[in-house]
Order: C-alpha cells, then sequence, then structure tokens
C-alpha cells in the first residue's frame, strides 16, 4: 500500500489547525522552514519517520490517524484493512485465519 503524500499532508494541516497553530508556530517548534512544512502540508515534499514523530507529538494525534485515516480509538479501525487482506486469500486461507481468530477471540474471553 502507498502512501499518499497529499492525504497525510491534509491530514497534518487539520490537526495544526484544530490546535489553532499557524504554520510559522509549527515550522518554528520544528525548527523548519515554513515552505517546507507548507510542500508536507500540500503533499509535495515526503515526511520521513522521525520528523512525522515529532509533528504528531506536537499536534496531538497518533502516527497511525495521520498515515491512514483511521483513529486507534474506534474499534473497527482494522476492519477495512483486514477485509482487504482477506480478500487476497484463498478461501482455504481465509477458513485458516477465521479459525486463528476464532480461536485467539475465544481465548481472549475466558481470561
Amino acid at each position: 500500500m502507498a502512501i499518499d503524500y497529499s492525504l497525510v499532508g491534509e491530514r497534518l494541516k487539520r490537526a495544526r489547525l484544530s490546535k489553532n497553530l499557524t504554520q510559522e508556530d509549527l515550522a518554528e517548534e520544528l525548527d523548519v522552514s515554513v515552505a517546507f512544512l507548507s510542500r508536507i502540508e500540500r503533499g509535495t515534499s515526503h515526511v520521513n519517520l522521525k520528523r512525522l514523530n515529532q509533528l504528531c507529538a506536537l499536534l496531538d494525534v497518533s502516527e497511525g490517524y495521520i498515515l491512514s485515516g483511521a483513529s486507534d480509538d474506534s474499534k473497527t479501525y482494522l476492519a477495512d484493512d483486514f477485509k482487504e487482506l482477506l480478500d487476497r486469500c484463498s478461501p482455504e486461507k481465509q477458513r485458516l485465519i477465521y479459525n486463528i481468530a476464532k480461536t485467539i477471540a475465544e481465548t481472549d474471553d475466558k481470561n
């Protein structure tokens, strides 16, 4: 699955705006140029993992949300990914995955 940097940038921008921060404020906190931050938000510059971690910490959002748009707080955040994974598997592998998941789920319920 390729990373859509324009979506990553949009999510970062929304998170920044929700914190009432300007690009200048955030750029100063990160010790980067406003132009660089602007390119990240537009998706024309890629953000590395270290910088993404710094951004997420300052904006109080998870890296998972920024990268995928799914919130870790949601009980169904993996549903689409899991369905996509299963769709790529043969019926035999789907049955195996189901049996493993069922065993794990039943074990968790007993503890």
